[in-house]
């Protein structure tokens, strides 16, 4: 059963990181494409914001995969946690908690999803299994 779990929680947490790593580095699905996103992070006070924009599409894009598969699942879920730090501290922590005025709780549920999976790993049905 929990394993079971785990990959529900893999499955949908990739779909979401797959679909922003290729919103961010090709600008599919009405994306801003790296030029678009590295302006994203240049207006937040980014140093090198065209490094930082590859970077975050191809860590969002290789988490997603890896996740999916369930390949070093643990490591996919610290970057996408770590992902989503520099988010709240960068944009969503000065507006407070609820989504409607642009907080933290999309990033909070994101993160207790990452956590679990560093937690738990894997799990049976991924190529890396729980250990």
């Amino acid at each position: 059963m929990i394993d079971s779990i785990i990959l529900i929680l893999r499955i949908c947490l990739a779909i979401v990181f797959l679909g922003h790593g290729l919103q961010a580095a090709f600008g599919v699905f009405s994306g801003p494409g790296i030029d678009g996103f590295s302006k994203m992070l240049s207006s937040l006070g980014f140093k090198a914001p065209v490094l930082w924009a590859y970077v975050s599409a191809y860590t969002q894009l290789v988490a997603g995969i890896f996740l999916l598969i369930g390949f070093c699942s643990r490591f996919a879920a610290f970057s996408i946690l770590i992902f989503m730090l520099v988010a709240v501290l960068k944009v969503h922590a000065s507006k407070g908690f609820f989504i409607q005025a642009g907080g933290f709780e999309y990033n909070f549920v994101i993160i207790c999803i990452c956590i679990i999976l560093i937690m738990t790993g894997s799990g049976k049905f991924g190529i890396t299994p729980k250990l």
